[in-house]
């Protein structure tokens, strides 16, 4: 199966700028053809559509007195209004598209123009919490986690049944989100409706990034809540000395039943990357490689990427940003960017791309702000991942099978392989691609037996298609020692290897 290209896209501030760039309004309904052309040429497989659903002003109130959210807007806009600051797309306050943004109308005119194009749709589900202004707040409390009496996190919502005292939405390591409500799956009602919700995103999409996926575990969840009593019936089988089912199996299934090429991709973190994959999702966030690569662990990205099994790595989703961390513009040189996109973009797994990435933003933008700072953009950046993504386009990687190839020391005192992370991927033998990167800021050698069928019988010509550079191999050197790479600080390949004619 090929690797999918996911784009990530802040989309109430993408429509803001085209309306602004076209002078004319642009939803999601007349979304400029050179938008869909653009991620095309590029080679992207998937779009993903953050924050398309409707928020309230209730949760919008809650955002505008958070101290330490407008800490964060003055940050990213300097001079900010409150008008820039909307309701955060992950407070729900209704799973229809906001009809600023063009409704459900527009959405389903955007799918069918991705649709002609062969291009995939993915759509936010946040399934810890719901956001301030939803109807379930009054009309269902007993959804949620509830206090019998007043509790810190806990606010005062008026209901049919008189007033309930219902807990913020919680990860149990950071404070409360105060513009949620937290939904409680201890409930057979609460995972019944949420489940019902996520088959009305499947209805209108191609997949889902699921929010903070790790919170539902059941294990998880009781940690986090278990000194709050159950308002409801309990769920079949559960009690004292047997936790509940899980709820992501049954949730996936009644989606994949109907839709069975459907997406799941979770946000997770903890080390519980691999218990989200056993419940039935594609794919998991890979958190470690992406903060190894931030602070230029090059060893510890060998060794994370050499110490996972093929399948984990395949179910992985690797990224350099998104819009929960800094631009990664801001943490790394272009060099060092380049070097890392490739990586990226060259592994096993979902590769996944942020909307400003490829120009070099360098400010993250609270999911609050309607409105961007604007930022110039940098051309060494752009060409860099315009360059990338084109020529990866052509080959075989993401489309073939990818294999990790493990570097070994060009010599017995040289340490440098540990730098290394090598790529081979075949779609058409006897040719192949080589994906070669050196992540440490000085040169870097090593030899890495290419594991390919037939070398001996070929003498073999090595062609990088990011340079001019090119070479030529006997097959039985290559068999019986391996390739000998020398590459710079930050060095990036992309061989394309062929049976010289």
């Amino acid at each position: 199966m090929a690797s999918p290209l996911l784009y990530e896209i802040n989309t109430r501030c993408w429509l803001r700028e085209l309306s602004e760039s076209s002078g004319q309004p642009v939803t999601l309904a007349n979304v400029p053809e050179e938008q869909l052309q653009h991620w095309l040429r590029l080679g992207f497989s998937h779009i993903w559509l953050m924050g398309v659903w409707t928020s309230g002003p209730r949760s919008r109130a809650a955002a505008l007195a958070h101290t330490g959210l407008r800490q964060n807007y003055s940050e990213a806009l300097p001079g900010w209004q409150e008008a820039d600051v909307g309701g955060s797309p992950y407070a729900v306050a209704d799973y229809q598209v906001s009809r600023t943004l063009g409704g459900d109308a527009g959405l389903s005119k955007f799918r069918d123009r991705l649709r002609a194009h062969g291009l995939k749709l993915i759509l936010d589900f946040v399934p810890n919490h719901l956001g301030l202004d939803h109807p379930w707040l009054s009309e269902r409390p007993d959804l949620f986690v509830q206090s019998p009496v007043e509790a810190p996190g806990f606010f005062a919502q008026e209901t049919a049944a008189g007033r309930r005292w219902l807990a913020h939405g919680k990860d149990p390591y950071f404070p409360p989100w105060t513009d949620t409500a937290q939904l409680d799956y201890r409930l057979p009602a609460t995972r019944a409706a949420m489940t019902e919700q996520l088959q009305s995103v499947a209805d209108r999409s191609d997949g889902v990034r699921c929010d903070m996926a790790m919170l539902l575990l059941t294990d998880i969840f009781e940690r986090t809540w278990a000194g709050f009593p159950i308002t409801g019936t309990l769920l079949t089988g559960a009690g004292p000395s047997s936790p509940a089912p899980e709820f992501w199996p049954g949730a996936i299934s009644a989606v994949k039943r109907p839709y069975p090429a459907f997406l799941f991709l979770a946000e997770v973190y903890w080390g519980l990357e691999g218990r989200l994959r056993s419940l039935g999702f594609d794919y998991t966030y890979d958190k470690e490689l992406y903060d190894l690569l931030a602070v230029r662990n090059a060893a510890g990205v060998q060794q994370h990427l050499l110490g996972i099994s093929c399948e984990i790595l395949s179910g992985s989703a690797h990224f350099l940003e998104n819009h929960d961390e800094p631009r990664i513009a801001s943490a790394l040189s272009p060099a060092e960017q380049r070097a890392a996109a490739l990586l990226i973009l060259g592994l096993p797994g979902m590769r996944f791309l942020h909307e400003g990435q490829l120009t070099g933003a360098r400010r993250r933008l609270p999911v609050q702000l309607l409105r961007r700072a604007p930022e110039p953009a940098q051309p060494e950046i752009g060409a860099m991942y315009e360059q990338l993504l084109t020529v990866l386009r052509d080959t075989a990687v993401g489309q073939g099978a990818g294999q990790l190839l493990r570097p070994l020391p060009a010599w017995r005192t040289n340490p440098t392989a540990q730098n290394f992370v090598i790529v081979r991927w075949q779609a058409k033998p006897p040719e192949f691609d080589l994906v070669v990167v050196n992540l440490a800021p000085h040169h870097s050698q090593c030899y890495v037996r290419l594991n390919a069928a037939g070398l001996a019988s070929h003498d073999w010509v090595l062609r990088d298609l990011l340079s001019t550079e090119q070479h030529e191999r006997p097959g039985a050197e290559l068999d019986n020692q391996g390739l000998y790479l020398d590459l710079p600080a930050h060095g990036a390949q992309l061989f394309h290897v062929e049976p010289r004619a």
